[in-house]
């Protein structure tokens, strides 16, 4: 009998999990990992341990952020914990499947018009095309069954020239690589195909990433190496900024064998831009479009009409929720 399929708590230098991990809802008829109510934030990120995967992550974004943007959409924000490093651009749409997430960003980030929070799968992007010149997407590919629907869409949405920071789970990573050498590991770190070693939760290739990039209409530019040192008995002996120091220093060396990978990314092609619309962040709705068919949508009162199909979408408490029609 072959060796069970590594999970999360036990992935290639993987931390120690909380005690109380995360609890998605998996939504299988859909394909989505659905983290409403979730402890995400508290049992995985604060006062866990994490501090170094945090940091180092930050400092990969800084090195292949642009200095300055207009409008940029952060695909799986979360609770908004990478949220103020797009400090450059002038509006962040921070879009996420969890409305009890968004909630949180919205307490600690305020409402404005530089912040826009929208509810929805990212298959289904809710948008116009070509209105962001920006967008990320942090921890939340792992969770895609069909990556390269979700980057094209990510592409539909960005202007020609906009720029794409993707992190993905590295596949090809030096833990993988050990154990499949020394006989502990039946799947092939080397293979091109995704491991999905839980279900919705994959494990990539760079290599496989990279084409399924091109495929969406993107040129990867710059990939990084993050998280060297994800090792809980490191993270144990050794201080905090030492080891943030020294991934720091790694991630130049351009040596793929780390649990996650950064990606820089460019939108080729010439598809529309309509960047000026809600050009003073005040008429945010003129971005948005029905998910369903792409058609315009009307606002009346609380609610989002589709003059065309008469589909309904709620804004919630400031909070746009495309995740589902409203029922009649």
């Amino acid at each position: 009998m072959g060796k069970a399929p590594l999970s999360e708590e036990n992935m290639p230098n993987a931390p120690k999990p909380p005690s109380k991990p995360p609890n998605p809802v998996m939504r299988p008829q859909a394909n989505i990992c659905d983290y409403e109510g979730s402890n995400y934030r508290t049992e995985f990120w604060e006062n866990t341990g994490r501090a170094y995967e945090d940091q180092v992550e930050r400092i990969a974004l800084r090195r292949l952020l642009p200095t300055q943007g207009r409008r940029l959409l952060e695909v799986g924000a979360g609770f908004g914990r990478l949220t103020n490093e797009y400090h450059g651009y002038d509006q962040v749409v921070l879009l996420d499947y969890s409305l009890s997430q968004l909630q949180y960003a919205q307490e600690h980030l305020g409402r404005s018009p530089r912040f826009v929070y929208v509810a929805v799968d990212a298959y289904h992007l809710p948008f116009r095309a070509g209105v962001f010149d920006g967008a990320s997407m942090i921890r939340v590919i792992h969770h895609m069954a069909d990556p390269r629907a979700v980057l094209s869409e990510i592409r539909r949405v960005m202007t020609p020239g906009g720029t794409f920071i993707l992190e993905h789970a590295n596949k090809r990573n030096l833990k993988a690589i050990l154990r499949h050498a020394l006989g502990k590991q039946d799947w092939n770190p080397h293979d091109l195909a995704p491991v999905e070693f839980v279900e919705l939760n994959f494990d990539f290739h760079p290599e496989y990433i990279r084409d399924e990039l091109q495929a969406a209409g993107f040129a990867p530019r710059q990939r990084v190496p993050v998280s060297f040192f994800r090792v809980p008995t490191l993270k144990e002996k050794i201080r905090t900024d030492w080891l943030v120091n020294a991934d720091s220093v790694l991630q130049r060396t351009g040596l793929l064998v780390t649990p996650s990978v950064f990606v820089k990314n460019v939108a080729t092609g010439d598809t529309p831009n309509n960047m000026a619309l809600a050009n003073d962040n005040e008429d945010i709705e003129a971005l948005f479009a029905n998910p369903s068919n792409g058609g315009p949508l009307v606002r009346e009162g609380d609610v989002l009409v589709s003059s065309e199909t008469g589909e309904r979408y709620a804004i919630r408490d400031g909070i746009y929720d495309f995740k589902a029609p409203l029922e009649d």
